[in-house]
């Protein structure tokens, strides 16, 4: 009998090593412990039934092992995965929100798709190494002396932090063309029918509705002012028509207030000008002032019925006085 053959089997089954580099362990073992198996019913003894429970272990070994290199694979796989498509979601949900505050607050004066109207274009290569940055600190704090106003709310806006930071989001994603397609709807206000405002050109119905599209972002709704001046007050100008569309005409120099008529490169017409100025009219809430009032004096204890009981005492007094001083007289 071979014994050296034997031992050199047996010393491949027990060697890690050799069974890493077999291509595949499984089969090897498998394969030896058939011919260990033919070897016992030969020989016969416990020793190779010993030997043979011991490749069995060995197999499931290798078997765990393979199967859990598996599940750690497709285990990552599967956190990976779901780390993109969760980046994928909050990309898509900051990129609408932040289409959406750009439809509602700036497309007014950069334009729908940032091509510039009244206000900078937009939709442009940003050279800084960090244009992020600029364009954050440009949408809270504004630009000092130019139409570009501040909108955080800490510098006296209405954008919180989340929305300046979504719509700084929406503007770069226009260099990759990643940006949603969101065209800019205004939002109508329900006006009633406005009569005609005397010795003001202009129809104020036509004014309400270019006012919702091209005013209503700064000044509000209804006037009340948001970051512009409040337009719904008392104008005390002599000719305060001329005075409003001189300054939607050319603007204000070194305010938020740009020029808006197209001879200044706004983009409205005059006819278009003197609708918004007769709208703007019609919310003159001048009223009559009440005449001065002169207080009425505080009533005198001696008027009145008061006063008539007061002097019939002090006579009916007067008249006894003069009595006793009459008797006294008489007496001495």
């Amino acid at each position: 009998m071979n014994w050296t053959r034997m031992n050199a089997d047996f010393t491949d089954l027990k060697n890690p090593a050799q069974r890493l580099l077999d291509p595949c362990p499984s089969v090897t073992l498998l394969q030896k412990a058939t011919k260990q198996v033919s070897r016992r019913n030969i020989w016969g003894g416990s020793f190779f039934s010993r030997d043979i429970r011991e490749i069995r272990v060995q197999m499931l070994m290798e078997h765990t092992k393979i199967i859990s290199r598996i599940l750690i694979l497709l285990l990552s796989v599967s956190l990976l995965w779901g780390s993109v498509v969760l980046a994928q979601e909050e990309d898509d949900a900051q990129g609408q929100l932040g289409a959406q505050v750009y439809v509602e607050n700036c497309a007014v004066c950069h334009g729908a798709d940032g091509e510039g109207r009244v206000g900078a274009t937009l939709s442009k290569d940003w050279p800084s190494i960090r244009p992020d940055l600029v364009a954050l600190d440009t949408i809270a704090k504004g630009v000092e002396g130019s139409p570009m106003p501040a909108w955080g709310q800490e510098y006296g806006g209405p954008l919180s932090d989340e929305e300046i930071v979504a719509v700084v989001f929406y503007i770069l994603s226009w260099q990759t063309g990643g940006a949603p397609q969101i065209t800019p709807q205004y939002t109508a206000t329900a006006h009633p029918e406005i009569s005609p405002v005397p010795d003001v050109a202009g129809d104020p119905n036509q004014g309400a509705s270019l006012y919702d599209q091209n005013c209503a972002v700064c000044h509000g709704a209804t006037g009340e002012g948001r970051i512009g001046v409040s337009l719904a007050k008392a104008w005390p100008s002599f000719r305060a028509d001329l005075s409003i569309k001189a300054t939607i005409e050319r603007g204000v120099e070194n305010s938020p207030m740009p020029a808006w008529s197209q001879s200044n490169g706004g983009p409205l017409s005059e006819s278009e000008i003197n609708d918004l100025v007769a709208f703007v009219m019609s919310w003159d809430t001048a009223e009559p002032q009440p005449e001065p009032t002169t207080e009425p004096e505080a009533a005198s204890p001696f008027s009145g019925l008061a006063g008539v009981a007061f002097t019939a005492v002090a006579f009916l007094l007067l008249i006894l006085a003069f009595t006793l001083g009459q008797r006294l007289s008489k007496k001495q």
